[in-house]
């Protein structure tokens, strides 16, 4: 807790989900999770990669295709190294109400619990219900698009292990796809946008083929399919132009820490960086 600048309650808060997130990791290595799955999305960007914002959820795709997985089964390996480091956490796995190739299921421990236990947050904990919730998803593409490579990466906390994970031009046409397709609610996911900027500068391409393959296997009929760098920068400044970036600065905030990191944030802003796409495949 100590490697974080804890200043107001929300700070404690993405701190602590961020500790909890680190320690699934390693219980999940520790039950051989990433012999058949790799880890990717905002959190992987984050804990992996140095994204400058906090991110709620972890995010997973098998390596192959297997309709029959299970997260179940992983379960008892992350309750038992969370609670060696003091949490008391309950998992559930979601019982899906419609078919899906998503395997969902929670985290949930008692926020208020955990702040009293934690020296550095007791300042926080009075303004805290009892019944507040810590919680983080988890979820597994069983049925993910072929065309995307992994790598070993290593987290030193809580002690040192390896987690697989997508490559970087992989994670960046994950992260376009859903830009530009993910249904949320009807809302925008502002994050979404910050990942995408954080992507422009530092230099990633993105990986077309993946990118096409994700698309293809979405049957997204009702959009132009993108065959080279042009045509998904076509799509992309399209999509920037009609988007509320009121709504996108009011979704991101709450993970960022410096605001004036969005000051900028316009259609013009989006359509301009998007310029600097590169791609690490001719289409």
């Amino acid at each position: 807790m100590q490697n974080y600048e804890i200043l107001s309650q929300r700070d404690a808060e993405n701190a602590l989900k961020e500790i909890v997130q680190e320690i699934a990791l390693l219980g999940l290595h520790r039950s051989h999770f990433f012999e058949k799955a790799a880890f990717y999305g905002g959190t992987a960007l984050r804990i992996l990669y140095g994204l400058s914002r906090f991110s709620e959820d972890l995010d997973f795709t098998l390596l192959q295709p297997d309709k029959n997985f299970s997260l179940t089964p992983y379960f008892s390996a992350i309750q038992k190294e969370l609670e060696s480091y003091g949490f008391e956490v309950d998992i559930k796995r979601v019982d899906k109400k419609i078919e899906s190739e998503i395997e969902s299921a929670f985290i949930k421990a008692g926020t208020k619990i955990h702040f009293l236990k934690i020296t550095l947050l007791k300042p926080f904990a009075e303004s805290i219900q009892s019944t507040d919730k810590l919680q983080i998803k988890f979820e597994v593409d069983t049925n993910p698009s072929p065309g995307f490579s992994v790598e070993t990466r290593y987290l030193l906390k809580p002690t040192s292990f390896p987690i697989i994970s997508l490559k970087k031009p992989d994670l960046f046409a994950g992260e376009i796809h859903a830009l530009l397709f993910r249904k949320w609610k009807n809302r925008v996911k502002g994050r979404d946008f910050y990942d995408y900027v954080w992507y422009l500068k530092n230099n990633t391409p993105v990986n077309l083929q993946y990118f096409q393959n994700i698309q293809s296997q979405q049957n997204q009929k009702t959009i132009k399919k993108v065959k080279n760098l042009k045509d998904l920068q076509s799509l992309l400044k399209s999509h920037f132009e009609t988007i509320d970036f009121k709504k996108v600065k009011q979704d991101v905030l709450p993970f960022i820490k410096d605001p004036r990191e969005l000051e900028v944030w316009s259609p013009d802003f989006f359509i301009q960086i998007t310029d600097k796409l590169t791609v690490t495949s001719a289409g």
